[in-house]
């Protein structure tokens, strides 16, 4: 009696770090619940915590998948490259670590993919817990527009971020967009022989809408695909062995030139958008870390006579200091070489 043959993955799951390393078991264990079509899968561990760096090699000594770990933290673009180095099938998917899937999700991309020909293709992507409920992003738009004078700007805008997903499903269709995010996209694997690697200038921050632009500049097309239903679980970092990482990822310098890198790859004028966004720099770590601990250092301080106000600028003078060190020194050790 003769087998059926086992088909061969087309696609190939690369999961990267994003902002912690405490989903990590969640996120993966997802992946193979609700996986039903053949995938393989690379996991690029940069750095991880001494607990979680075990689990992710049992996890791949028993499942079989490729982990690749640097002994370093490794900024998104930079751990997608490694991550890609390794793909040798038809389509990718690049899947943030903090990620949440639904049942069906990755059949769902591949036959956008398939039926439209498209080059990119992004989920349903939602945002919190619980999980698939609230909607972060439905596509959106990407593009540049020049005025009168010849100044070129940046139009961004993510579609029905905020709404519920249950009040929406029968309005969102499939359909060409021009953005989808890098928490999971699936990308035809062909175009990076075109457009070569992804920018390792673009450090942290919205290295998606460049690489939807250079896509769509060489001729591929993007596509939203509401069938993928997935969720991102972003911060706080509730563990502290993921703080280093988190104000690393999120630093005031890796934020500031990666802005600065956006602009001046695509000529973009020094406006609104981008004097907004320089306002921004270092909200996360403020609204997730130095907010929290004020609160919680509130009631004792008090009693001294210190207030609230008084422990908040002075935790934000020590960020601002640990963040310079920390950036400093992980330039001296990583960025500046070859």
């Amino acid at each position: 009696m003769n087998s059926l043959p086992i088909e061969e993955p087309q696609v190939t799951i690369v999961v990267v770090p994003r902002e912690r390393f405490s989903c990590t078991q969640a996120s993966l264990e997802s992946i193979y619940k609700y996986t039903e079509v053949p995938f393989k899968l690379v996991y690029v561990d940069g750095n991880s915590p001494s607990k979680v760096k075990k689990y992710l090699h049992s996890e791949a000594r028993n499942r079989g998948f490729k982990l690749v770990r640097t002994n370093h933290y490794l900024s998104p673009n930079h751990a997608r490259n490694i991550g890609l180095g390794h793909v040798d099938t038809k389509y990718l998917v690049f899947f943030d670590n903090d990620v949440v899937v639904s049942p069906g999700w990755l059949k769902a991309l591949i036959d956008c993919a398939k039926e439209t020909e498209a080059t990119v293709v992004g989920p349903l992507m939602c945002e919190k817990e619980p999980v698939h409920e609230i909607i972060h992003c439905a596509g959106g738009e990407s593009h540049i527009v020049t005025d009168v004078k010849g100044r070129r700007h940046l139009r961004e805008k993510m579609y029905k971020q905020g709404h519920r997903v249950e009040d929406m499903l029968e309005q969102l269709k499939r359909m060409e967009t021009e953005l989808a995010e890098f928490h999971c996209v699936l990308v035809r694997r062909e175009i990076f022989d075109t457009i070569g690697n992804l920018d390792p200038q673009m450090l942290c921050t919205k290295e998606h809408l460049d690489f939807c632009m250079t896509v769509r500049e060489a001729g591929g097309t993007v596509y939203f695909e509401p069938e993928c239903v997935v969720t991102y679980v972003p911060g706080p970092p509730l563990e502290l062995s993921d703080m280093h990482f988190y104000m690393l990822r999120w630093s005031d310098e890796w934020m500031r030139n990666s802005l600065q890198r956006l602009r001046e790859k695509w000529e973009l004028s020094e406006d609104g958008y981008f004097k907004t966004k320089y306002t921004k720099i270092g909200s996360r770590r403020r609204q997730t870390i130095i907010r929290p601990l004020a609160q919680r250092l509130k009631k004792p301080f008090k009693k001294i006579g210190i207030k609230k106000q008084k422990i908040k600028e002075k935790l934000l003078a020590i960020d601002k200091v640990l963040n310079r060190y920390i950036t400093s020194i992980y330039a001296w050790r990583h960025l500046s070489k070859p």
